[in-house]
């Protein structure tokens, strides 16, 4: 995703010398995303992307190294890790005086990213997701959701004050008023395990209409497989647009071929479109209100979250 950490020709091929992966052949910034800096690497033996975490520490990362190997190993279209020559799957950061950073190598997948979902992509999106949590249900390792409810309460008090100065007192309202909605809303006894968590049209590859990959696992966690639903839904299905309802029905047919929702989750389901948006909605006013430095960047347009939580509340 966005570039932060700036890596050389040189801290490359040191890099790949612990790996049995070939010689660098060529590499090259991927501009798109927030959270850590991407590379694609090309050597001998084909393209990889490197990545290094800028915001996570080493002792968070297995858990997503883990989970990767697991779901490619279950048949899941998604990137595998590899393996390094001491048995490791992360690697540090050469030159650099950060203890903690970290990065790892990861398989290239074909397809590409699309701006915009056709309805037999989302038809074909909502089934992925759906494998995606079938692959991940006998996953044994757990991790908490770091941007719930209670973080979600904690970002909107810390930036009520700014929020309002920059985008009004009308953002900064319909925040704690949200908020304040959201806490009655309880999805605690909802079908539960490994969900995606940031399943944005950029981290979902096509072939035409069939889906060849999904990548960018650092925002998995256990929580209700519907969160992951309505969270895909507004990043992929929900353009503010007049065919959006039947943009989301396609999802949820492609998502149900594989499983059903049950009646408890198509209950709460237009709830959590709401707390789904206003958890982008938070995150993208953060980090618009309080960018950090770096080359490469990308910030993402809060405005556009804002905008789908009022369609969600009816007021759109």
């Amino acid at each position: 995703m966005s570039v932060y950490t700036e890596l050389n020709q040189s801290d490359i091929s040191a890099i790949l010398d612990g790996y049995d992966i070939g010689c660098l052949k060529s590499f090259a910034g991927i501009a798109a995303g927030i959270e850590n800096s991407n590379f694609f690497v090309d050597t001998d033996s084909g393209r990889y992307v490197l990545t290094v975490f800028e915001r996570m520490s080493a002792d968070e990362l297995p858990y997503f190294m883990h989970l990767m190997h697991h779901l490619s190993a279950a048949g899941c279209a998604c990137p595998d890790v590899m393996i390094r020559q001491d048995g490791s799957f992360l690697f540090d950061i050469p030159g650099f005086d950060v203890v903690d950073k970290k990065g790892a190598i990861i398989s290239c997948l074909p397809g590409r990213t699309l701006e915009q979902l056709s309805r037999a992509q989302l038809y074909q999106a909502g089934r992925a997701l759906a494998e995606l949590h079938a692959a991940g249900s006998d996953f044994s390792m757990r991790r908490e959701n770091p941007s719930g409810f209670r973080w979600l309460g904690e970002q909107i008090v810390a930036m009520q004050a700014d929020v309002a100065a920059r985008y009004g007192a009308q953002a900064a309202d319909l925040l704690a008023d949200e908020m304040d909605w959201q806490a009655r809303l309880d999805d605690a006894q909802l079908p539960r395990g490994v969900i995606h968590g940031d399943l944005f049209c950029d981290n979902i590859l096509f072939d035409g209409d069939s889906v060849s990959g999904i990548i960018d696992f650092y925002y998995a966690h256990d929580a209700a497989y519907a969160m992951d639903i309505a969270i895909s839904l507004n990043a992929q299905a929900v353009c503010l647009g007049e065919d959006d309802a039947q943009r989301m029905a396609c999802f949820l047919d492609g998502y149900a071929s594989l499983r059903p929702l049950t009646a408890a989750e198509q209950a709460l389901l237009p709830g959590l479109l709401r707390r789904a948006a206003l958890r982008f909605w938070t995150s993208r006013l953060f980090d618009a209100l309080y960018p950090r430095e770096g080359a490469m960047t990308t910030i993402k347009d809060p405005e556009e979250y804002r905008s789908k939580l009022l369609l969600h509340r009816g007021e759109g």
